[in-house]
């Protein structure tokens, strides 16, 4: 006799139990699963902010650490300041090669590796050399042994590039004829992109200082308020080629870094140091950051429209004209040289690869922080070369005395007869 047996007066009854006290089991199961999966849920969102926050830190003191160094850099002067560019556009070079290397797996091919890095050699000679040639002719004309160098530079350069062409001739192999074309052709680019780039920094750099500060420091500034305003109020995806993009940090790096440019090229007009090219004096023998300040580097009174004075309370304003320029190189740091950026996105989806090399924590490689950079300065030198420079006495003069005393003597009476013509000389008495 089974006591656990139910009584057959109440079938329905039992039945009504067990479907009950399942369906309450059911019940308590999912809610403890819910319960599982929503702290599973949440755990895994505090680890992600953490992980967030920790980037953000790792990025934040190496940029303020980067930021330390370039201006101590500053402080030693131009010559450093091209030797740091010098240095950034041989990692760079470094950073696309490895990976054209990487990607065509180039290691066996022959003399690549020091045929690539000839040819960097053989670009920088040249545009190093022109440099000099432009810019230190006095100096050079003092110096024997660089006259010679001088004289035939481009000659030479020429003769140094054919070399490395033919030993790249020499090198092809018939099992990989189109792979050493690819990798001749991939860095021939590289030197396009990194050293005519670089070249045109130290352009701008020989102009003044300031023209190379306030670009590339508004370069920085965008990409940290960008950066910023996408971390904190982030919410609308900007370009696919970059995710992280925000239209919220795009909009805010815009402002922020047209603001920074006008402060930035208020305080360095003040300076001498920051304004003045960099000339060679002769009679000092030395490389000198000392002028009369151009007329773009003084102050100046401009009257205010009308909505503005009523904002301000006042007729005029004083600024540097150089305060002006600054919006136009700030407005295109925030909103054209992103694309930069966005063309490096491209480039690495397009080999897929996160970042050009990991030499910083947190930033990449050298590449990944200048990208938008090498955009810049082009931008720079033809704003310059079409809107700013004139004709430069000193560099002209610098011409005229490495010419032959001949040649100097004609040019001096050419010059006389035009002056006495507009009647700025007098002409001599004859007797």
């Amino acid at each position: 006799m089974s006591g656990m047996a139910c009584p057959p007066q109440c079938p329905d009854a039992s039945v009504g139990f067990v479907h009950s006290a399942l369906a309450a089991r059911s019940l308590v199961s999912a809610s403890l699963l819910s319960l599982s999966a929503s702290r599973k849920l949440t755990c895994l969102s505090c680890v992600l902010l953490l992980v967030q926050w920790k980037n953000w830190w790792i990025r934040g003191i190496l940029t303020l650490t980067m930021i330390s160094l370039f201006f101590l850099i500053i402080y030693m002067g131009s010559f450093m300041l091209m030797l740091l560019v010098l240095g950034i556009q041989v990692k760079c070079f470094h950073e696309i090669i490895t990976i054209g290397y990487r990607v065509y797996h180039s290691y066996d091919l022959p003399w690549f590796r020091t045929l690539s890095w000839y040819f960097l050699l053989c670009v920088n000679y040249f545009f190093y050399g022109e440099t000099v040639a432009d810019y230190f002719a006095t100096f050079v004309q003092r110096e024997e042994q660089l006259q010679f160098l001088i004289r035939y530079h481009r000659f030479i350069s020429f003769a140094l590039y054919l070399a490395g062409f033919c030993m790249f001739v020499l090198s092809l192999v018939k099992k990989h004829y189109r792979l050493q074309f690819y990798m001749f052709a991939w860095t021939h680019v590289t030197l396009l992109i990194t050293v005519t780039q670089s070249h045109l920094v130290i352009q701008n750099l020989f102009e003044g200082m300031i023209w190379f500060l306030v670009p590339i420091s508004s370069v920085i500034c965008n990409d940290i308020t960008a950066y910023l305003f996408g971390f904190f109020f982030g919410r609308t995806p900007l370009i696919k080629l970059s995710p992280k993009k925000t239209w919220e940090g795009f909009i805010g790096g815009f402002f922020s870094t047209v603001v920074f440019g006008f402060i930035a090229a208020y305080v360095l007009s003040k300076y001498q140091y920051f304004v003045c090219p960099v000339e060679y004096r002769s009679d000092v023998n030395s490389f000198v950051t000392e002028c009369e300040p151009a007329d773009l580097f003084q102050l100046h009174s401009y009257v205010l429209p009308s909505f503005l004075k009523a904002v301000l309370r006042r007729e005029t304003v004083s600024l540097y004209p150089f305060q002006i320029h600054s919006i136009a190189l700030s407005t295109f740091a925030s909103l054209i040289g992103p694309f930069g950026g966005f063309f490096a996105s491209g480039f690495k989806r397009a080999f897929k690869i996160k970042d050009f090399a990991n030499t910083i924590p947190g930033h990449g490689g050298i590449m990944d922080r200048f990208d938008c950079q090498y955009l810049m300065a082009t931008f720079v030198h033809v704003y310059i070369t079409s809107f700013i420079r004139g004709p430069n006495p000193s560099k002209v003069l610098q011409q005229l005395l490495v010419l032959q005393p001949d040649q100097q003597l004609n040019i001096y009476r050419t010059l006389k007869t035009h002056l006495i013509e507009k009647g700025i000389l007098q002409p001599a008495l004859k007797v």
